[in-house]
């Protein structure tokens, strides 16, 4: 995974054309949802750990706030769901947020679509 994750990171970074930029942005920040459901498939997250989590696997760190519009709207299509609870007995009620099924079988049908895309790109 790690290897993946550098190589993500490797074209993420590469600025060569107005072109490719702007499909970096499309399949980053304009898709963020597959982002999203991609960590909460691995355990529950609360909001603020979003912009860090996706930095560290994916190579580009989303604002905050559309982190938390993306949730929203997730959470409003039952993709996901949250739940409110502390850390300890001091601590701040945090959102907390986890994939439902159906946001595990989305996932699974945004994966296939993009794998069938590369698979028809690389044959032309």
């Amino acid at each position: 995974m790690v290897v993946k994750e550098q190589k993500l990171k490797a074209y993420l970074s590469r600025t060569e054309s107005v072109a490719y930029r702007h499909l970096v942005k499309k399949l980053t920040v304009e898709t963020l949802w597959i982002y999203v459901l991609s960590l909460l498939s691995e355990g529950p997250l609360y909001g603020y750990e979003f912009p860090s989590r996706i930095e560290e696997r994916f190579g580009f760190r989303p604002n905050k706030i559309t982190c938390y519009v993306v949730l929203y709207r997730l959470n409003q299509e039952g993709l996901i769901k949250e739940e409110k609870k502390t850390q300890s007995n001091e601590g701040p009620m945090r959102k907390y947020y986890q994939i439902t099924e159906k946001g595990r079988k989305e996932l699974a049908y945004a994966g296939s679509f993009l794998n069938t895309v590369a698979d028809i790109i690389r044959s032309s």
